[in-house]
């Protein structure tokens, strides 16, 4: 590779790196979930992407080395810093990510992201030829009467949402049920019906219905109309394994304890026990699966699957435990609802496998689908959760999906001292390297 500094330097490593994978660039771009001519104007040097993740994942998709990386990374802080000084044509304007607060990597607490604030509104000034001092005073009052709005407007919603919670990411909306139950080594169910988004606030007489409905364990219904019954069952449930592996070969942990204190790697079966008995957290991806039936004889159309973000952090100074054993061969096919999740991305979305048919899907008692859900992240420690979009008739509503009333919990693993379990061994050892 060749040294050099600014936005050329930083695009010709880009090219370096996308021509030794051998890659087009609208294979690479769907990978990383942006558009073709994006990553042309990355490569080409018409655009530095601002936020680093998406070339960090650019670069391992094309096998960069560590040293790489390193290098990869100087050469964007420097094209960075750089960002409009060259010329005087007007840049390119990259859309800006939301601001990512750093926490503490133990507390495990809930960060919300913070979206980024629309720009303060521009009052025009008064045209008429004697105008002095009142355009000012009037854009003055102007904005204070906008402050005020926006005060009384919070205060309302603040009236308007139900009470209760400390305000910890596991916190579930007002009404929301497990749809189905099975606690079983691997397979664990938590979607619950959060109002859609066109609905108003959740009435007491509505949240009473729900909680009825979940003594009764039919669940509750997210509404799409104010003329909803929110007490109806949800003509589907929703079985989810959070801890699926997709091969052993791929699936990784990060545990906050060292090797000696960490039990042998488990079989996929009983992945949830060994997950909460240690504590650990998924590295690099976690593979979900979802198998959606319905409850009775009609159609239920599920319209969409999307993501909702709960916070971002820095990735978790873990160790890195691996679950496949050395020297036993990996494989298997993909299976055919596949779909991948950019976590580091700002608007992460369910996309599907290359190949495979995107929602929607019908599914009914005697017809159901079968989901497969692989959410990779790299740059941060990710929390997050599922929202899927159903109709059937007249009547339609939204399912969270997560991990037993917690949101699903993602971290990176860059630079982590990686460890694996010998086929016939009695301890974990050192993988010989970093995990990647």
């Amino acid at each position: 590779m060749t040294d050099g500094s600014g936005a050329d330097a930083f695009a010709e490593f880009l090219r370096e790196l996308k021509d030794r994978s051998g890659l087009s660039y609208g294979v690479l771009a769907k990978r990383l979930h942006m558009s073709t001519s994006t990553l042309h104007r990355y490569c080409n040097g018409d655009a530095v992407p601002a936020d680093y993740a998406p070339v960090e994942r650019l670069a391992r998709l094309c096998k960069a080395s560590p040293e790489e990386l390193v290098e990869l990374h100087r050469r964007w802080v420097l094209a960075d810093a750089g960002r409009g000084k060259k010329g005087a044509a007007t840049p390119t304007v990259e859309a800006a990510a939301p601001v990512e607060p750093v926490e503490s990597v133990q507390s495990g607490e809930p960060v919300e992201p913070v979206e980024p604030g629309e720009p303060d509104a521009v009052v025009p000034e008064a045209a008429a030829p004697g105008a002095e001092a009142a355009p000012r005073r009037r854009r003055t009052a102007l904005i204070a009467a906008i402050a005020v709005a926006g005060v009384l407007g919070a205060v309302g919603l603040a009236l308007g949402l139900p009470s209760g919670g400390d305000g910890d990411e596991s916190e579930r909306p007002a009404g929301s049920v497990s749809v189905a139950g099975d606690d079983g080594a691997g397979e664990s169910t938590a979607a619950s019906p959060s109002p859609s988004k066109s609905s108003p606030s959740a009435s007491p007489s509505a949240t009473a219905k729900d909680k009825a409905a979940r003594e009764k364990g039919t669940g509750g219904k997210g509404t799409s109309g104010p003329s909803a019954a929110t007490g109806d069952a949800v003509p589907l449930t929703v079985s989810v394994a959070p801890y699926s592996w997709e091969s052993p070969c791929s699936q990784r942990y990060l545990v906050d304890k060292p090797p000696g204190e960490v039990p042998p790697p488990p079989i996929e079966q009983r992945a949830a026990a060994w997950v909460a008995a240690t504590g650990a957290v998924s590295s690099g991806e976690q593979y979900v699966t979802l198998t959606v039936q319905g409850t009775g004889e009609e159609t239920v159309v599920v319209k969409d699957l999307t993501v909702q973000m709960v916070g971002k952090r820095s990735p978790l100074a873990w160790n890195d435990y691996a679950m496949a054993f050395p020297g036993v061969g990996c494989g298997g096919n993909v299976p055919t609802r596949s779909f991948t999740v950019a976590l580091d991305a700002t608007r992460p979305a369910v996309l599907p496998e290359a190949g495979h048919r995107d929602f929607p899907f019908k599914v009914s008692e005697s017809d159901p689908e079968v989901y497969y859900i692989r959410a990779d992240a790299s740059a941060y420690d990710v929390s997050w959760f599922l929202e899927l979009d159903w109709s059937s008739g007249s009547r339609s509503g939204t399912l969270r999906i997560d991990d037993k009333g917690r949101p699903f919990r993602t971290s990176g693993n860059n630079g982590r001292p990686a460890y694996e379990f010998p086929l016939g061994g009695e301890a974990w050892e050192a993988a010989g390297g970093s995990s990647s």
